[in-house]
C-alpha cells in the first residue's frame, strides 16, 4: 500500500497510508499523542522500578524513543518489547523529526539504533532501555504473564477491526502480569465492552487533542 510522511497539528511528522486514509498517529499531533495516551496515562504509573513494556505496533519508534526519554526522570528501567507486522522503511525514518519536535538531539543516536538493531535480538539501547524487536502478526502473539505495560497503538478499528475485538484483548490480557496496565488512544463501546469481556477493568479517560476519551484497561 501507497504511504506518505505527513505533518501534523502540532509539527511533528507520521506517516499516512493513502488507500486507508490511515495514519500511525493522529492527526492532531503525533507527540501530543503520544506523550498524553502512552507517557500520561501509562508509564507514569510506575516509579523507581523495571518496568517490561509491550508495544503493538512499533511502527515509526515514536513511543520507543519518548519512553527512553522520559524513563529516567522516574528512575525506571525499561525491557521494551516492540511488535510489528510491517516495518517502515528507512527512507521513510529518515524523514521523520521527532527528535527535533522533542528538543531531543541528544538522543538522536538512540532513536537511529532504535531501527538499526537486527529484528528478534534483545539489544542495550541505553544503560536503563533494552528493545527487543518482533516482526510479528499481533493474532500471533503468545508471551504469558510477561509485561506491566501494553501500548496498543494498532491501527484503527475502521480500518482493522480484526485488531479490536475479544479474540486480540484475550491475548493480550495473558501477556500480561497481575495490576499490569494497557492504554489505547481508543474508545469506542465495542472496544470496551471486548475488553471487559475477558475480564478486564476499564476506565475512559480523556483523550488526546482531537478525541474526546481515551480507555486505560487494567488486569486484576
Amino acid at each position: 500500500m501507497k504511504r506518505k510522511i505527513i505533518t501534523t497539528g502540532d509539527g511533528s511528522k507520521t506517516i499516512q497510508i493513502e488507500d486507508w486514509n490511515e495514519q500511525y498517529h493522529s492527526i492532531h499531533g503525533a507527540v501530543q499523542e503520544a506523550y498524553h495516551v502512552f507517557i500520561k496515562h501509562g508509564l507514569s504509573l510506575f516509579k523507581d522500578e523495571p518496568v517490561s513494556i509491550l508495544e503493538i505496533g512499533f511502527g515509526t519508534g515514536l513511543n520507543a524513543i519518548i519512553t527512553a526519554i522520559e524513563a529516567p526522570k522516574s528512575n525506571l528501567n525499561i525491557d521494551y518489547t516492540g511488535v510489528e507486522a510491517y516495518p517502515v522503511e528507512a527512507e521513510e525514518v529518515a524523514e521523520l523529526n521527532y527528535i527535533a519536535q522533542l528538543n531531543a538531539s541528544n538522543f538522536e543516536d538512540v532513536f537511529n539504533k532504535m531501527h538499526n538493531v537486527n529484528w528478534e535480538v534483545k539489544t542495550d539501547i541505553l544503560p536503563n532501555f533494552n528493545l527487543l524487536k518482533r516482526e510479528q502478526n499481533f493474532l500471533d502473539i503468545t508471551d504469558k504473564e510477561a509485561y506491566n505495560l501494553i501500548y496498543f497503538d494498532a491501527f484503527g478499528a475502521r480500518v482493522q477491526p480484526e485488531l479490536w475485538t475479544e479474540n486480540i484483548f484475550g491475548i493480550m490480557y495473558n501477556a500480561l502480569q497481575t495490576n499490569g496496565v494497557l492504554v489505547t488512544y481508543a474508545a469506542k463501546g465495542s472496544v470496551r465492552r471486548a475488553m471487559l469481556a475477558v475480564g478486564f477493568k476499564v476506565e475512559r479517560l480523556p483523550g488526546p487533542p482531537g478525541k474526546r476519551e481515551m480507555l486505560r484497561a487494567t488486569k486484576l
